[in-house]
């Protein structure tokens, strides 16, 4: 990520990091009206677990263990902007968030923290774990239905097949949660078999409906994750 460089069209166009090319177990992915990275900072994955932290998102996520749950505090972080310093220098949280380098993880789960292009507030992330090609995401409130739980999943689609040599890539929802349903099968998802009930990280059981895509070309790997040239 190319955080020096700052993208301004005209004067209301919001400062923007600009995507540079993958390295070390870092990914960057662009879609029309989303930029998609991993994280850089703990400010970055407190954006990204915030967005998820309401009510409404833990309904069907259940997963307490990655929440914000104060409100004050959830709202504060997405209001704010990844790449604009004049607002990060206005916010304490944010200053000390961003002076804690966060630094991924290997052989666990992909997070890609989600930022709108269109006024620069942190959107939403997207997971996808290696070992089950099992992927996720959610969104912020400011950012539900506009479309782009589509674009959320196509970028995980992308980062599975183009990034990490997934050949298959899989999605479940509850049958009832018609948002991520549409945005599934608009991201290209077909249904597939599945055990017909799940269980979620606060115990919840419940009714599951699976998903699954399959690259329609030799998945490849991107520079954050090919492995070195073995020296002759």
């Amino acid at each position: 990520m190319v955080w020096s460089r700052l993208l301004r069209r005209e004067r209301r166009t919001p400062k923007l990091p600009l995507p540079g090319p993958c390295w070390a177990q870092r990914h960057t992915l662009r879609t029309q009206r989303l930029l998609l990275y991993t994280p850089e900072t703990e400010l970055d994955v407190v954006a990204a677990m915030a967005a998820g932290s309401d009510p409404e998102a833990q309904h069907w996520l259940g997963r307490p263990e990655d929440t914000v749950l104060d409100e004050r505090v959830r709202e504060a972080v997405l209001a704010l902007r990844p790449g604009d310093p004049d607002a990060l220098r206005s916010s304490r949280v944010a200053q000390l968030l961003l002076s804690r380098p966060f630094t991924p993880r290997p052989d666990e789960s992909e997070v890609l923290v989600a930022v709108r292009l269109d006024d620069g507030r942190y959107a939403g992330a997207t997971t996808l774990h290696l070992d089950s090609g099992q992927a996720g995401g959610w969104l912020a409130p400011h950012s539900r239905g506009q479309g782009l739980g589509t674009e959320l999943f196509r970028a995980a689609l992308h980062l599975g097949h183009a990034h990490l040599g997934l050949p298959t890539v899989n999605a479940g929802h509850e049958p009832t949660n018609t948002a991520s349903a549409r945005a599934l099968t608009a991201a290209g998802f077909l249904p597939t078999p599945g055990p017909p009930r799940h269980t979620l990280s606060d115990g919840r059981e419940i009714s599951a409906t699976w998903l699954t895509h399959t690259s329609p070309t030799p998945p490849t790997h991107c520079r954050a994750t090919t492995p070195p040239t073995p020296n002759p």
